[in-house]
C-alpha cells in the first residue's frame, strides 16, 4: 500500500496535540483564547497559524507585523512541525506594549512504541 504522508508527521500518527493561545496582561492574568486538540502536527500548526492570524488582526500594526511575519516563515513552520512529530512542544510568543500572547502546541499522547532488533 502506497503512503503518501508527510515525513514531519509519520513518527506520531497515533499522537494527539493540545492546542491552546492565551494573552498575559500585567498583574499576573491568563486569558484564554481559545484552545483544540488536533490530530497531527500539521493540523497542530495550522490552528496556531489560524489563532496568530487573528490576534494579528487585533493588533496594533506595529505589534502585528512580527506575528504576521512568523505566519509568513515557513522555515519556522518545519521547524514548529519537527518538534511536534518529534514529541517536543512548540510555542510561539508575540508581544504587544506590556502584554504578551502565547499559542503552543504540544504532545497529548506518548510517541507509538518502536520495535527494536537485537
Amino acid at each position: 500500500m502506497l503512503s503518501h504522508g508527510r515525513p514531519s508527521d509519520a513518527p506520531c500518527t497515533r499522537r494527539r496535540f493540545w492546542c491552546e493561545a492565551a494573552a498575559h496582561p500585567p498583574g499576573g492574568s491568563t486569558f484564554p483564547l481559545g484552545s483544540k486538540s488536533a490530530g497531527s502536527p500539521r493540523l497542530a500548526l495550522r490552528w496556531l497559524r489560524s489563532r496568530a492570524a487573528d490576534i494579528a488582526d487585533q493588533l496594533d500594526p506595529p505589534a502585528a507585523r512580527p506575528v504576521r511575519a512568523w505566519l509568513a516563515d515557513h522555515t519556522e513552520h518545519e521547524r514548529a512541525l519537527s518538534h511536534l512529530a518529534h514529541g517536543e512542544p512548540y510555542t510561539f510568543t508575540a508581544y504587544e506594549d506590556t502584554t504578551h500572547y502565547v499559542l503552543t502546541a504540544r504532545p497529548t499522547t506518548p510517541a507509538p512504541s518502536r520495535r527494536h532488533r537485537a
